[in-house]
Parts: structure tokens; C-alpha cells; sequence
């Protein structure tokens, strides 16, 4: 998504948050519901609760869009990392589970500073530079396990790549990746 898209869509939430602005709702609608349940459902979420889970979160977009700072993140980073945690309280509900509230990994980080920000927006785009320069089945692998969440197990089984193949294309991935960003001058521990 280019600059002027997310600028466009932070500018929507923004209208949605402070006049409840219907038409860049159903914008934001039109453009987010589809691909959040095009996401849910390759995380093997079933059609109907991705399409519902997907409405939820844009429910939490009318409701709580005051709580977006774009400042801090794409709109859609935003309505993703909801949709993502929709998906997990969902199956954790469905196993039934007691969480124990004292888990620390259960408690929010603490906000990133502002230089630490803008460094990570940087490597970012170095990273998405680099990835550019891997073939096109590795960079699908990668997205697959690291953006979407899929374990190895579930790529292999999505794309009837053998398990085997899918480790072994994601390691040479990471290391074509590594020596592109050394070359980059970038510290890639």
C-alpha cells in the first residue's frame, strides 16, 4: 500500500472518529471487510466466522476509531492486528482454556519512543527493499509464516509443498535475506 493510500485511509478513520462520518466508514468498509476475511480464512478460520469476525472488527473500527493514532501505525496494521487477535481469543475460547491474568505475556508493551519509531519504520522499508530481491516462492513462504502467523505445518498443507521444502525455502530465504541487509550495511541481529 503506497503513502497516499494510507494517508487516504488514516484520513477516513480520522473523519469516522471525529464525526462519526458514515460515508468513510462504508469506504473503510468496502476496502478492509473483504481483505480481513480473505486473512481469516487463510489463517483456517471457516468462511462464516471469518466474514463474522471480519464485521467485527470494523464494528471496532466505528466504536473505537478515536483509539487509532496514525501516527503510530497504518490504519491497516491497526485493523489487522485487531482482526489477529480477534482470531486467537476465538480459538483460545473454543479450547476452553483458563488464562491465568498474571501472564506476562498477556500485559500490553509498553509504548515504543519515537526515535525507536522511526528507526523501525526504516528497517522496514530496507527489509521490504530487500525482499523484493528474493524469488517469489520465498517471499509467499515468508509472508505466510511471519505475517500471517502459519505455522509450517499449516504452508505446507496450503500449498502441498512437502514440510520439508517449506523449511528448507524459508531458512535459504532468511539467508538471502541476512546477506542482502549485511550488504545493506544493516545490523541484522
Amino acid at each position: 500500500m503506497d503513502v497516499d493510500a494510507k494517508q487516504h485511509f488514516a484520513n477516513l478513520a480520522i473523519a469516522v472518529a471525529q464525526k462519526r462520518d458514515q460515508t468513510a466508514f462504508a469506504a473503510l468498509f468496502d476496502f478492509f471487510a473483504p481483505r480481513l476475511k480473505s486473512f481469516l480464512m487463510r489463517q483456517n478460520m471457516p468462511a462464516m466466522e471469518a466474514e463474522e469476525l471480519a464485521q467485527e472488527v470494523m464494528v471496532v473500527l466505528w466504536q473505537k476509531a478515536h483509539l487509532y493514532d496514525p501516527s503510530k501505525s497504518s490504519l491497516s496494521t491497526w485493523l489487522f492486528r485487531i482482526a489477529r487477535n480477534r482470531r486467537i481469543d476465538a480459538a483460545r475460547r473454543l479450547r476452553n482454556r483458563t488464562l491465568d491474568e498474571t501472564d506476562p505475556s498477556l500485559m500490553p508493551a509498553a509504548p515504543a519512543a519515537p526515535d525507536a519509531l522511526v528507526e523501525s519504520g526504516d528497517r522496514e522499508q530496507i527489509v521490504r527493499a530487500a525482499m523484493e530481491k528474493l524469488p517469489e516462492e520465498q517471499v509467499t513462504l515468508i509472508r505466510m509464516a511471519f505475517f500471517f502467523g502459519q505455522s509450517h505445518s499449516e504452508i505446507s498443507a496450503a500449498t502441498g509443498i512437502p514440510l520439508g521444502t517449506v523449511k528448507s525455502r524459508i531458512r535459504l530465504a532468511f539467508g538471502k535475506l541476512k546477506k542482502l541487509l549485511e550488504d545493506d550495511g544493516v545490523d541484522s541481529a
